[in-house]
Parts: structure tokens; sequence; C-alpha cells
């Protein structure tokens, strides 16, 4: 499995996947949509795709390719919702990910490595954290479109041999985050006073750096075929204690007050932010152990670590005029 073919090679991951490779000996094909997103390293080679749907003609790049990790999907679309909105994304996330399996089979690829999403299992915990076994209970289009990609992938495996392989990862964090967690950050940084002190919830994550090492065992592991994972660092923290860590590596106070969390909800659901609040104040635990059994896999660096080098990170590009 040393020919590897990374979709969305550009992305916070795929970059990130596509060094590890290439510095681990692998000979990478990174696909991109557009020519612009190349990057200039003559170790690996890349594959200008275009949007990804049914029609993607993915042949020319699974040449001599052994394995895929597919990274890239439809997260959102503004413009979008309802019924428009899921059509879009089963546009992207389910037919041109399913085109791609069938063609990969095609071609002789022998193990298609698919990134999916913790939201497929659901938005929230209560008693016990998600498990594989789970039944899945997807609650927005994104979701729907994930849960739907993986239906179409086992289908398949089962028809072509294509070894199939799931990982289902809640919030990825490190150097380079875009998103949720970079608004969090840029939050304690500007010291603004936030009314979540009384929140008492419970949430996994994984280190930029910990899914890599992960992903990078799923290509070659011969006990990841045919199999879903759910990973996290393994040390799920309460969101004020996240924000505190954040807080204290900046160097900034945390400024947060207790606000009864019922309150907080009601008024989340009054202005349309319901689900902002939810990824905030509720819970949501992964079980992990099932990865780390099956693989004989451990998470390879510590939330404290990984928020100390995200922290670095952020000071630089704040400090850089380009960026600003």
């Amino acid at each position: 499995m040393r020919n590897v073919m990374v979709t969305g090679a550009n992305g916070f991951i795929g970059s990130a996947l596509c060094q590890t490779l290439v510095d681990g000996g692998y000979l990478i094909t990174a696909a991109v949509r557009a020519a612009e997103q190349k990057r200039r390293d003559a170790r690996r080679a890349h594959a200008i795709v275009g949007d990804i749907d049914s029609a993607t003609n993915w042949r020319r790049c699974l040449q001599s390719v052994d394995a895929i990790v597919h990274l890239a999907a439809r997260i959102r679309i503004m413009d979008l919702s309802g019924a428009a909105l899921l059509r879009a994304m089963r546009r992207t996330n389910v037919e041109g990910t399913e085109s791609l399996a069938r063609q990969a089979a095609a071609s002789g690829v022998k193990r298609f490595v698919y990134v999916s999403s913790i939201k497929v299992n659901g938005e929230q915990t209560s008693a016990r954290p998600f498990t594989a076994s789970d039944q899945p209970s997807p609650q927005d289009a994104y979701a729907i479109s994930k849960l739907e990609a993986e239906q179409a992938l086992w289908r398949v495996a089962l028809e072509t041999g294509l070894e199939v392989v799931l990982i289902r990862p809640p919030m990825v964090y490190g150097p380079g985050v875009k998103g949720n967690f970079l608004r969090l950050i840029q939050w304690m940084d500007k010291g603004l006073p936030l009314p979540l002190a009384s929140i008492d919830n419970r949430r996994s994550q994984i280190a930029l750096d910990n899914l890599i090492d992960f992903l990078a065992l799923c290509i070659h592991h011969p006990a990841a075929a045919g199999q879903i994972f759910l990973i996290s660092d393994g040390q799920d923290l309460s969101t004020p204690e996240l924000l505190r860590r954040v807080a204290c590596l900046l160097g900034r106070p945390a400024r947060l007050w207790p606000v009864p969390p019922t309150l907080l909800r009601i008024a989340a659901q009054a202005t349309g932010k319901r689900a902002e609040f939810d990824r905030l104040g509720a819970s949501l635990q992964v079980d992990a152990s099932y990865a780390r059994e099956q693989l004989a896999w451990r998470p390879q660096t510590s939330i404290d670590e990984t928020l100390s080098r995200t922290i670095e990170w952020y000071r630089a590009q704040k400090s850089c005029p380009m960026n600003v």
C-alpha cells in the first residue's frame, strides 16, 4: 500500500496527511479541485479533478494507486436549505463518493479509507458515549449525506471486493484549524465574557496529529478492512475547561460567568441559535476503545501539547500582516 491518493489534499487534514505520508516514503497523488491549489513539492503528484460528483472522471488519477484516503466533502452551502441543501450534499458526498469507489475498484485499488463524521451517530450523548455499533441518528443534511455515503461504500465493497475502512472523527483541532475552534481561540484572545461557567458537559476531540497517525495506520493494517472506527484523544473535556486551557495558553483571563444552562438553552432556541448552543453546551463523547484494541493504536500526542502548538500557530498567523 505504498501508492496512495488523497482527496481534499489541500485542506486542514489533507495537507497534513500528505506531508506525513510523503515523509514516510509513500508515493502520493494529491487530488485537488483547481490548479492553483497545487503545492510546490516534487515528492507528490497532483490530480486536478474539479467539482466532485457522479460525473467526475478519476481513471487517469488511479493508475497504480493502491489505496485512497477520501477526505473531500461538501460541508456547508450557505445559500441553500431544506431539500435543496440535501440534494446538493448528496451530489458530492454520496454520488461523488460512490462513483470514486467504483472507479477505484475497477482500476485495481485495494483499499478505500473514508473519513466520515461522528455526526452520523448524532449530535449529542447523554447516558454513555457513542460506539460504532450504535444505530445512526444523523440530524442535518451533512450528516445524512455522510451516512448515505457510508452505505454506498458498503454496497461497493460487497459487489467488488474493495476494502473499505470508515472513520468517524469528532472535532479535529491543531495548528491550521479553522471554523468553530478558531472562533473559540479568538473569543478567548479578545477577553470576551461568555456565560458558560455553569456548563457541565463532556466532549471528545481528536488532535490533528493523532488523526493523521490513525489514518496512516488504516491505509495498510490488515485488521482495518471492513471496519467502522470512532476515535478520540481519550480525554474528554467540558467546554469551560477547554476555554480555560486556551485562555491560559494565550495569557488571558477566562472571563466565564455562570448562567443556568436551561436559560441559555431557552435563549438559544428563541434566537435560532440552538445548534450553536448544543455545540458548546451539550455532551458528545465517543468510545474509541474498539479502534485501540483492533489496531493496537494509541494517541501520539496529548491535548495540552496540541493546544500549545495550536496557540503558537495562532500567534504566528496573527502577527503576520498577510494574515490579518
